[in-house]
């Protein structure tokens, strides 16, 4: 899901979700981001518009990931969102099934499949999602990501232990103030932050975008 694998193991990655406009893409890049987060999801309080936002997002530097956030997409969305040139991976937070997954997989898309965690049964016998990529979320009804509510670390730390071959990715309720100890309990590939950088739903604080990168790399 993230781009530049040849990174020091021990420096976790840092996607900056929920990216609505330009500024925000620029100042996240430049505070050192590794990956851009853009919500497709016409339900989501952060959704942009292809039409309107493919002319600036096709030039975002091509060294930082971009990332399309779907819920439930059906394949010919999917497809078409991932065929984008500028588009490198694909965040699915909906009820997506390993069958669409596999496809996926074999048509050579990449992929992080969400996983909302309550309980360390939410982690429990899951399916194969064909994917070495995953989001460890929070669980929030009718909510998709971006709800500023914190996973549970023990059970996300549990998961990154049992699951050694995964490239785990934090998100849930993440903040500058609370993601370094977060990646200390956790020891995650990388976290994903929304809600805890922005001034109001779709709108980055550019100055908490530098603090909580900061924090993250401390």
């Amino acid at each position: 899901m993230f781009d530049g694998d040849d990174l020091p193991a021990a420096r976790p990655r840092v996607k900056i979700c929920g990216i609505t406009n330009a500024a925000d893409a620029e100042a996240a890049i430049e505070f050192g981001a590794d990956a851009l987060g853009f919500n497709f999801f016409r339900g989501s309080k952060r959704y942009v518009a292809l039409e309107a936002a493919k002319g600036w997002m096709a030039k975002l530097p091509a060294e930082v990931a971009k990332v399309a956030v779907v819920v439930d997409a059906d394949w010919d969305e999917a497809v078409a969102l991932a065929a984008l040139p500028f588009i490198n991976a694909l965040q699915l937070h909906g009820g997506e099934t390993p069958e669409f997954c596999r496809r996926l997989a074999e048509e050579g898309i990449r992929f992080a499949k969400a996983l909302p965690v309550t309980t360390l049964d939410s982690l429990r016998d899951l399916p194969h999602f064909f994917s070495q990529t995953v989001v460890v979320d929070s669980a929030r009804a009718g909510e998709f990501g971006g709800s500023g509510r914190t996973c549970p670390w023990g059970i996300a730390r549990e998961f990154v232990e049992a699951n050694p071959g995964l490239r785990v990715i934090l998100a849930g309720g993440l903040t500058p103030e609370n993601v370094a100890a977060a990646i200390q309990a956790v020891r995650p590939f990388g976290v994903d932050v929304t809600s805890g950088v922005e001034s109001s739903p779709g709108r980055k604080d550019h100055g908490l975008i530098r603090a909580f990168i900061a924090a993250a790399r401390s």
